[in-house]
């Protein structure tokens, strides 16, 4: 057998493949094994000598980890450690140091993330449904536009698979919740708010498509993004005020007893003038 037969054989999405060498009854290493157990209390100390020695972390498989306490914070670097794809079901990362970490694409389902450090770390297109946030520092936090349940919803809303893209959407809406219950809990008003509208967009697209529920809601969303956005606000006010002044200066305006309108006969400067009046 020659050495490259003996190399793990995960290779993640992006191309990128893993250089460890692969177990004796399996093509992957011990980190990329989905079928090790790795709950053990050995595990911790030999995912911090792993990560530290520069092993890759994309796509590792952590289900049911025991991590409490665990620090993956990448000191004296720019950029934290990658761990994208890795699978962090059930995982306990109660009071973890993940600072700046990278969990880009990661599966959190159910992880214990109680009193963990969380800021500026990077969870776009993570799944966070059923994530513990107690007492979790989540300040600068990234999860994108859009999450994953978001994305695959949608996508099957397109292939008109409504009742697999309600549950998705019920996910979205449930995980936009914690989040933003917890986001108020810290303080983070600005990120609460944002979080508010994407939780009642989801709810939106649950209801029937024709329905007034929905379409009142969708002007509430238009309008002030649900109360959240107060530059909408201002926006679709200065539209209607300036919507309203064309209208007076085309029908007319009783001004002392004589009505103003646009005229061809007038000059342009006593047009303009007149619209500025209505303004």
């Amino acid at each position: 057998m020659d050495k490259t037969s003996r190399l793990c054989q995960y290779d993640d999405p992006e191309g990128i493949k893993c250089t460890e060498e692969s177990g004796r009854h399996s093509h992957y290493c011990y980190w990329h094994d989905t079928s090790v157990d790795k709950s053990g209390e050995e595990v911790k100390e030999a995912l911090l000598e792993y990560t530290r020695s520069g092993g890759m972390t994309r796509g590792i498989c952590l289900k049911g980890a025991n991590l409490k306490n665990i620090d993956l914070v990448n000191h004296y670097h720019k950029q934290g450690f990658d761990f994208s794809y890795t699978d962090f079901y059930r995982a306990d990362l109660s009071g973890a140091h993940l600072f700046n970490i990278n969990l880009t694409q990661a599966s959190l389902m159910k992880c214990d993330l109680r009193y963990a450090n969380l800021n500026c770390a990077n969870l776009t297109m993570a799944n966070l449904l059923g994530v513990k946030w107690k007492g979790c520092k989540i300040e600068h936090l990234m999860i994108g536009k859009k999450l994953i349940q978001e994305q695959k919803a949608r996508q099957l809303v397109k292939e008109n698979n409504k009742h697999a893209a309600l549950d998705y959407f019920e996910q979205a809406e449930e995980i936009y919740r914690d989040l933003r219950k917890h986001a108020e809990h810290e303080g983070i008003f600005s990120m609460s708010g944002r979080l508010i509208q994407r939780e009642l967009t989801m709810r939106r697209l649950q209801m029937p498509q024709m329905s007034f529920r929905r379409f009142s809601s969708k002007v509430v969303d238009l309008f002030c993004g649900y109360g959240e956005d107060p530059v909408r606000i201002v926006g679709i006010s200065l539209i209607l005020i300036t919507l309203c002044a064309a209208l007076y200066t085309i029908t007319g305006l009783s001004y002392q007893g004589q009505v103003l309108a646009w005229d061809s006969a007038n000059s342009l400067k006593e047009n303009i003038t007149l619209f500025f009046s209505c303004l």
